[in-house]
């Protein structure tokens, strides 16, 4: 695998944008959200931005094979075979971009050998920029203004910053937190809750629900390119193409590693 990742990142800013593009003018729209299989809502903006993608990968790399939400997964006996691949997820936070409340994203990761390797995050509603892969670091980008580096906040002073889903919310998560202690909750959609890691906003993340690798891969990218660590309950690192689902296990994201976050977990 010799992809050049830097020469990647103006070509995926520029896809990631003409997606967010595509998405913003249905956002602006009276448009229909449909139901699928899983329960989960989708709009012609998901499938918009997934077209947009697409393409556009298949033209820059048309050897790298192309996993997204809105397109069917690829078997496992062929998926298990990939040593390199993109995940996309044309428009993650479908219930913010249902609620207009702007925190949705477009996500597209690099995906080597089970870890993702780059991420671009784009903000459409905000026109900004999250990325980077861990040669160059992490950076974000408002609009036409110049990236700013960004890194993790490395020491998690009280009370402690906690993002959590504006959509998501549970027992698991309320026990973490009477175990946490001090503590403010950082209310954000989307890949939006990794990147407040990335950029020091927010101390920890505890997702202790359900997610798809889609979801994460883009944003775990920046994370760890920023200095950050994103880890299952186990501490493992979480990986991707690992197994045949395409389910994450609950994970932890964090800054401060000088700190045991896994301890105020709850027992399965």
């Amino acid at each position: 695998m010799n992809t050049n990742l830097d020469h990647l990142i103006k070509p995926l800013k520029t896809i990631a944008a003409n997606a967010g593009q595509k998405i913003m003018e249905i956002y602006k729209t009276d448009y229909v959200v449909e139901t699928k299989q899983d329960k989960s809502p989708v709009t012609a903006a998901d499938q918009a931005s997934h077209n947009c993608i697409v393409s556009a990968l298949g033209k820059l790399t048309p050897n790298i094979p192309i996993l997204s939400e809105e397109s069917a997964t690829a078997p496992w006996v062929e998926r298990s075979k990939w040593q390199e691949y993109w995940l996309i997820d044309p428009l993650d936070g479908t219930k913010e971009f249902i609620k207009r409340n702007d925190e949705f994203t477009v996500n597209i990761a690099l995906i080597q050998g089970h870890q993702s390797v780059l991420g671009v995050v784009y903000v459409p509603a905000m026109d900004k920029f999250f990325y980077g892969h861990r040669e160059i670091g992490a950076f974000e980008q408002d609009a036409s203004n110049a990236p700013q580096s960004i890194t993790v906040r490395t020491t998690a002073d009280s009370p402690v910053r906690v993002v959590g889903s504006r959509s998501h919310r549970g027992g698991s998560m309320d026990a973490y937190l009477y175990q946490l202690g001090d503590h403010v909750i950082v209310p954000m959609g989307s890949s939006l809750k990794l990147c407040l890691i990335a950029n020091g906003m927010a101390d920890i993340y505890p997702r202790l629900g359900l997610t798809s690798e889609w979801d994460t891969a883009a944003a775990q990218a920046v994370v760890e390119s920023a200095g950050g660590t994103v880890i299952q309950r186990n501490g493992q690192p979480l990986l991707y193409n690992a197994k045949e689902d395409i389910l994450n296990p609950e994970f932890l994201a964090f800054g401060d590693r000088s700190r045991n976050w896994i301890q105020y977990l709850s027992e399965d």
